[in-house]
């Protein structure tokens, strides 16, 4: 092994190159749906390889070390991004590999960054490893932040499928959980490589931490006593609309009737259909008109939800006080009617899609003939910011659009914290691709680090509600019709997660720093 390891770090040129890209590619087989996270302990211990052998004050070489690392992971991780262009392609297509290259290749610049910091101060070795766990965790952080940020596909999302370790996302969050995992993936190198037995102590030492890990995370699913809310029972609608058809003016009809009859049909658990129903839930964007706005549409909610059911739907909405130039501007929303088809609560989308719901860089993208994705009678405009909503018959409700649920941090309202969360959303922009399942793993997350159960309506799927742990308590199959009918599990206490935020995380960074900073100096005086 040790043979092995100095010929690959021996690389030169397109070699090396070459490698650290196939490395990256590697790493990105740790995201679902394939879950196959012990490729990070093959992909990461070579990465380290080739990044230990740069010459120490050459920064290009460590960071570009860690830029093709970072191009090959984000290239198969987003990959899936690719088949949003193809819905419109005579006009979408040309646009793609732009689009993916400058997506990919800009977030390749964090890790690449966080690369020159981990060769510079953390040299070689274990020290290399423990700095570069904590430089990637860094700036995990920072690309969730930076220019509305994109948190997707974070290293710490392989905890997907490691079971019981998931649990750890109540106390680190995800970019704790990434710190962690990269830790662990880099540590083989030093018991394979390095030749110091201290230092190869220490990594088994660390290593061991995983299945502490592991054994935590079952002792914290034990305490899952199953409890739900009384007097709810839900109905979520996955109606399986092509996105092709979605915006169509002649398909309004067929999709509103379409949902109108998946919400109320008898099912194995609701013989009576909506009549046992308190709440139903449909997808982003269920339908293609302005559905708070339309006597139709009201007339023929009144009947259907008898005085009785609340319907939550995703729906675009016009604001008509927000408008620019006589143009009013278009939120992408969620609306809650009561029983008697009256509007009581709207939310309004505010983290848009760069790219799908505005365009980054506007005066200079459009007259090169770039688009948003999303097109719409107007411009999208962000809401205000998370707000937890009283729903009749539910504890307060915070409400998630789409793209919302990939962010960990200002998920709900600080000050009411919700009992609850509700997502929809409209994957069907990326077919039976790794996209919606990646989608569904990181609000898997976002259950963990709040504690509180998510209710998930997916146009295409996949739908879903997860308990407060992060168990799916039912869900339906990708690219399949059909409707879920379930009780809301209860929440819990708030997580430390949820009280402190990115707490761990900074202690986590800070300390392998410092490890690392301390073991370079004790080389030195040796």
């Amino acid at each position: 092994m040790i043979r092995l390891f100095e010929s690959i770090a021996a690389l030169r040129g397109w070699w090396r190159a070459t490698t650290a890209i196939a490395a990256g590619c590697v790493a990105a087989l740790s995201m679902p749906p394939l879950d196959l996270w012990p490729a990070l302990f093959i992909a990461v211990p070579v990465f380290l390889a080739l990044l230990g052998d740069v010459e120490l004050r050459s920064w290009r070489s460590g960071f570009g070390t860690g830029w093709l690392f970072g191009l090959g992971y984000f290239s198969v991780a987003f990959h899936w991004i690719g088949f949003a262009f193809l819905v419109d392609a005579a006009t979408y297509l040309w646009m793609m590999p732009f689009m993916l290259g400058a997506l990919a290749g800009g977030m390749a610049i964090y890790w690449g960054l966080a690369a020159v910091v981990a060769r510079r101060a953390g040299g070689r070795g274990l020290a290399l490893v423990l700095m570069c766990a904590a430089a990637l965790g860094a700036v995990e952080w920072l690309r969730g932040h930076l220019m509305t940020g994109f948190p997707w596909a974070a290293p710490g999302l392989a905890v997907d499928g490691m079971g019981a370790v998931a649990q750890l996302a109540a106390y680190a969050g995800m970019t704790g959980l990434t710190v962690l995992v990269m830790l662990w993936a880099g540590l083989p190198l030093v018991l394979l490589k390095e030749q110091s037995r201290p230092a190869r102590r220490a990594a088994a030492v660390l290593l061991c931490l995983l299945p502490l890990g592991w054994a935590f995370g079952l002792l914290r699913l034990s305490g899952d006593a199953g409890e739900t809310m009384p007097g709810v029972s839900l109905r979520i609608v996955q109606p399986n609309i092509g996105q092709e058809q979605k915006w169509r003016d002649d398909h309004a009809r067929t999709i509103f009737d379409t949902l109108k009859r998946m919400s109320t049909e008898p099912t194995a658990s609701q013989p009576n259909g909506i009549a046992g129903v308190t709440h139903v839930i449909w997808p982003e964007s269920a339908v293609s008109f302005f559905i708070d706005e339309s006597p139709v549409a009201k007339a023929e909610l009144k009947p259907l939800l008898g005085g009785r059911t609340v319907l939550i739907t995703g729906s675009i909405r016009r604001d008509a006080e927000g408008a620019n130039d006589g143009v009013p501007n278009i939120h992408n929303s969620i609306i809650t009617f009561d029983g008697n088809a009256d509007v009581v609560t709207r939310y309004d989308k505010w983290r848009l899609v760069p790219g799908g719901e505005f365009l980054p860089f506007e005066w200079l993208l459009e007259p090169l003939g770039f688009r948003k994705v999303v097109t719409v009678p107007g411009s999208f405009a962000a809401g205000p910011g998370p707000v937890t909503l009283s729903v009749p018959g539910l504890p307060g409700v915070a409400m998630l659009v789409c793209y919302e649920a990939i962010f960990p941090d200002r998920l709900v309202d600080p000050v009411a914290r919700p009992g609850m969360i509700i997502n929809v959303t409209n994957d069907g922009w990326f077919g039976r691709s790794t996209g919606p399942y990646q989608h569904l793993a990181q609000t898997r997350l976002r259950a963990i680090e709040q504690g509180l159960p998510i209710v998930r309506a997916a146009n295409t799927g996949v739908s879903a509600v997860i308990s407060p742990y992060g168990t799916y308590v039912m869900r339906l199959p990708l690219l399949e019709s059909g409707v879920i009918d379930s009780t809301l599990p209860a929440a819990i206490s708030a997580t430390f997660y949820a009280r402190f935020g990115d707490l761990v995380t900074a202690i986590l960074i800070v300390s392998l720093a410092t490890g690392a900073c301390l073991i370079r100096m004790r080389a030195k005086t040796v």
